[in-house]
């Protein structure tokens, strides 16, 4: 019975002892696991996720937190929080001191930043250790400073000859893309030239064939006509001998012949004179050829003036109000009735002038105006300073040094400027003037424009006429007419007009 109790008794010391240690196991485990889950970062802790806290970034010590108690906002709760910790830490220490294990550090100096997280941080998370400062000697800096040092310079010459190398590459693609589309234009220029030429040449193949068609023509009727009068012949030289041998038989014989066997005159054909080259016609041929050679001369020593043609239109606002100007700006003519005209400050008040537009600064501009309908005219250019007001020189084109002008007046034909003029040698005055424009060379040029001629180039072969001759213009120039006032009143009113270039 003793051994029996005594038995049962050691086995309930023994329960309550497994018991106890399994307790103290799990205390020890709630600990680390309570100390473990509750290392956070505040923000998780004052939003509740203390318990699935990912990001550990700091522990609830009074060293770690005590930036966080100075926020208003935070401070209670995070007393609250370790005021929590320090009750089960006292509990911990009270069930550890009865069983005689070791106290637990005050909760003051308690510090969870080393212990290990349940969950892996993110590597962005992760906080370095300081490390400790190492020295280094001079010797050791200087030597890192030689390489850093060679390390840039090389790394400079490396980009330096990477941009080179670019530069280079951009310079020869922009060599290809110019040499591409210059051997196109020169391969578009030599196919427009071709197609002239076959034209030309297709031409005078039809001419040519023409010419050989006729000759073959008149070859076979000069033929047939020879082989007619060669049988003639024949009848003629058979009568002869026929005529002979009667001569010499008797005259019974002769008696028995006809006068009218022997008749074989045959008359000269008016189709026979006909035949040959038809003078008239080739005469017309080569007329017409002779005016299709100087129209293309013409069209040759014109396309590089057509190359800078533009588009002029007369300026409103600035011609005379007698100057009544079409819906299209570039025919314009004198009425002698003004009442209708609008006034404007820049418009010329008693010189029958107007200015065209645009006006030139660059390059080069060249257009044409047909005067044929006009008897007495000037056409040239100006500076936008030229005088409006009145009627003395400086209002007039080529009066002035701010106008030159080609004028035909009284039946002859001059070019003005600058008060001085030069009468030209031509016949007869233009239907057609052209007038060009090299802004950056200060030079105008009026031409013929029917038959692409110069009459006059005011440049620097002229100054010795007109000694004040710009070389340069100073200000933009602006297309110039004028019409003079007939002396007598004539049934229609004078008039020009721009001529449209378009290609």
């Amino acid at each position: 019975m003793f051994t029996a109790d005594s038995a049962h008794t050691r086995e309930e010391h023994s329960e309550s002892e497994r018991e106890r240690e399994r307790e103290r196991e799990s205390t020890r485990r709630d600990f680390h696991s309570h100390t473990v889950l509750t290392r956070g970062t505040v923000q998780d802790i004052l939003k509740g996720k203390v318990w699935n806290a990912s990001a550990l970034n700091t522990c609830l010590c009074f060293r770690h937190v005590s930036t966080y108690c100075t926020l208003s906002s935070w401070r209670k709760d995070l007393i609250t929080h370790l005021e929590g910790i320090q009750r089960y830490l006292l509990q911990f220490a009270e069930m550890a001191e009865e069983e005689g294990a070791p106290q637990p550090p005050p909760a003051e100096s308690l510090c969870l930043a080393s212990v290990t997280q349940p969950y892996p941080r993110s590597p962005k998370t992760l906080r370095k250790p300081d490390a400790a400062p190492l020295e280094y000697s001079q010797e050791q800096l200087s030597c890192w400073l030689e390489e850093l040092e060679k390390e840039s310079k090389w790394t400079e010459a490396h980009m330096a000859s990477l941009k080179k190398r670019q530069a280079n590459l951009s310079v020869r693609a922009k060599r290809i893309v110019l040499k591409t589309s210059a051997e196109t234009m020169e391969q578009q220029v030599r196919e427009r030239f071709e197609a002239v030429r076959l034209a030309l040449e297709k031409e005078e193949q039809a001419v040519l064939g023409s010419l050989e068609q006729e000759q073959r023509e008149n070859s076979s009727r000069m033929t047939r006509l020879l082989n007619d009068w060669n049988q003639h012949l024949k009848l003629v030289r058979k009568h002869i001998s026929t005529v002979r041998t009667l001569q010499e038989r008797g005259a019974e014989s002769r008696q028995q012949v006809s006068p009218g066997n022997f008749s074989c005159h045959k008359k000269q054909d008016a189709a026979e004179l006909a035949i040959g080259p038809n003078d008239e016609n080739f005469q017309k041929l080569m007329k017409v050829l002779g005016k299709i050679s100087k129209d293309l001369q013409v069209r040759l020593q014109k396309k590089s003036l057509l190359l800078d043609s533009t588009v002029v239109v007369i300026d409103r606002t600035a011609c005379h109000r007698q100057i009544k100007v079409t819906l299209s700006g570039r025919g314009f003519y004198v009425s002698p009735d003004d009442s209708s005209a609008l006034i404007h400050p820049l418009q010329f008040d008693q010189t029958c002038c107007a200015l065209g537009l645009p006006a030139i600064s660059s390059g080069r501009r060249y257009w044409e105006v047909d005067v044929h309908c006009c008897s007495s005219w000037a056409v040239g250019v100006a500076y936008g300073s030229l005088h409006r007001k009145g009627q003395d020189k400086s209002t007039k084109l080529g009066r002035n040094r701010l106008s030159w002008s080609l004028e035909f007046r009284d039946g002859r034909l001059s070019v003005w400027h600058n008060d001085r003029h030069l009468t030209l040698s031509a016949r007869a005055a233009p239907d057609k003037v052209g007038v060009f424009v090299n802004y950056q060379k200060g030079r105008v040029a009026f031409y013929d424009a029917d038959a692409v001629k110069l009459l006059q180039d005011f440049s620097t072969s002229c100054t010795g006429v007109f000694e004040r001759a710009h070389h340069q213009f100073t200000e933009p120039v602006f297309p110039a007419f004028r019409f003079f006032r007939a002396r007598d009143r004539q049934p229609v009113p004078d008039h020009m007009e721009i001529c449209d270039l378009g290609l």
